[in-house]
């Protein structure tokens, strides 16, 4: 072997047995303690900070938030924690091994794609992004990551979807051409949904509001924008992308979907005159081949709860839950298989028993065992273009196609 050859085979040698041990020493034991940092810690984040403490052998090390009261409020449930007023410094410490990001929607893609970049794993809270552009970036990053990723999409750890889909493969539910999905909730009146008071200590002195902006324009500070970012098309998707996503994805995984080809929406501000921007009144229409899939929801009404109903040409199966139940008026939730006697004249009804997994434990353990989490971000992705697409359609008053959505520019305001 010539010295130049042998001094680049020893070169590359090197090289590889230092990236082999740099990936080992990032695999956890089965026994190893998971070190968890936390992106964001407001009031759905103080949610998901609760749940990881609830996951044996996990340490939760760092969070960090724009706001100082979060930072306070996120040390009194976690005594010992470092507080930190900048995600970028959390990111660079080594002894975190996995990251939860609960930040508002708008910063979701940079900080998942930071968070990847930095070499740790990622439990993104749903929706995955704020826009289609974003979903595509993400997606990207994460097929050119070997990180373990969760999408915040806890109904993907459910009970009734492992049941549905158990029902779907075995063939008993037929050929399905239509699902019917809603979600009803109420508010005692003068009190809009989503809308939480706006602390005296929430203002410029207390809150980094050009990192909350991301980019967007600066009209000045504005506390109700902070605090209530949910009611803005600027930094949210509104019901879409905080509930809908939720069971168009548990739909999407039950019936293997692919991104849907149309969509439209219509619906308005009826009932929440507060200054909102995003409907209160929604009904949307999913085009996939061969099957249409409905949405409906209303902020006046939560009589029905929320549910889904698959129907199929051999039986259906209906999923409920928050429904007051007429005589009783105690709300349930509970998921059948119905056979259509028609084609499976002898079949019978089912009552699905399957337990709901732990979401957040199904994150750990897979950051421990690198296997793939119940919502991955192929379900994240998907999940996230369908939301984008009924916005879009709504926003511009027409049925949009995939191939449209794609070529939208997202709108700020």
């Amino acid at each position: 072997m010539a010295d130049s050859t042998r001094r680049e085979f020893v070169k590359q040698t090197a090289l590889g047995t230092a990236a082999l041990m740099t990936f080992s020493a990032n695999i956890l034991g089965a026994n190893d303690r998971v070190r968890v940092g936390m992106i964001g810690v407001g009031g759905r984040g103080q949610e998901l900070l609760k749940q990881v403490q609830q996951v044996p052998n996990t340490q939760l090390v760092a969070v960090a938030d724009v706001y100082t009261r979060r930072r306070d409020e996120a040390k009194q449930l976690a005594p010992g924690i470092d507080t930190l007023d900048d995600y970028r410094r959390l990111l660079d410490r080594k002894d975190i091994d996995a990251v939860i990001v609960a930040s508002p929607l708008h910063i979701h893609k940079v900080h998942f794609v930071d968070v990847l970049a930095a070499g740790k794993d990622l439990y993104s809270e749903k929706t995955m992004t704020w826009s289609i552009p974003e979903a595509e970036d993400c997606l990207a990053a994460a097929r050119k990551s070997d990180r373990v990723i969760q999408i915040g999409l806890q109904h993907e750890s459910s009970g009734s979807l492992a049941d549905a889909r158990q029902w779907i493969n075995r063939g008993i539910v037929g050929s399905v051409a239509q699902v019917e999905s809603w979600m009803s909730r109420n508010t005692p009146h003068g009190k809009g949904q989503w809308v939480r008071p706006v602390p005296a200590d929430c203002d410029a002195q207390h809150v980094n509001w050009q990192a909350f902006l991301n980019g967007r324009p600066d009209h000045g500070f504005d506390g109700n924008q902070f605090i209530n970012w949910r009611l803005f098309w600027e930094f949210s998707g509104g019901n879409i992308t905080e509930n809908m996503v939720h069971q168009i994805a548990w739909i999407m995984s039950a019936l293997d979907l692919p991104l849907p080809t149309a969509a439209y929406m219509s619906g308005g501000i009826f009932s929440e005159k507060d200054g909102r921007q995003v409907p209160d009144t929604i009904a949307v229409t999913f085009d996939f081949p061969e099957k249409v899939v409905t949405w409906q929801s209303t902020f006046s009404n939560s009589h029905f709860g929320l549910g889904e109903r698959i129907l199929g040409t051999d039986g259906s199966i209906e999923h409920l839950w928050g429904t007051n139940d007429m005589v009783t008026g105690r709300s349930v939730q509970s998921w059948h298989y119905y056979p259509e006697k028609v084609n499976r004249p002898g079949g019978s009804a089912i009552t699905g028993e399957s337990k709901d997994q732990d979401h957040m434990a199904n994150w750990i353990d897979c950051v421990r065992t690198r296997k793939t989490p119940n919502a991955p971000v192929e379900i994240g992705y998907r999940s996230a273009v369908a939301c984008h697409m009924a916005n879009l359609s709504y926003r511009r008053r027409q049925r949009v196609t995939l191939e449209q959505a794609r070529s939208m520019q997202p709108q700020f305001s």
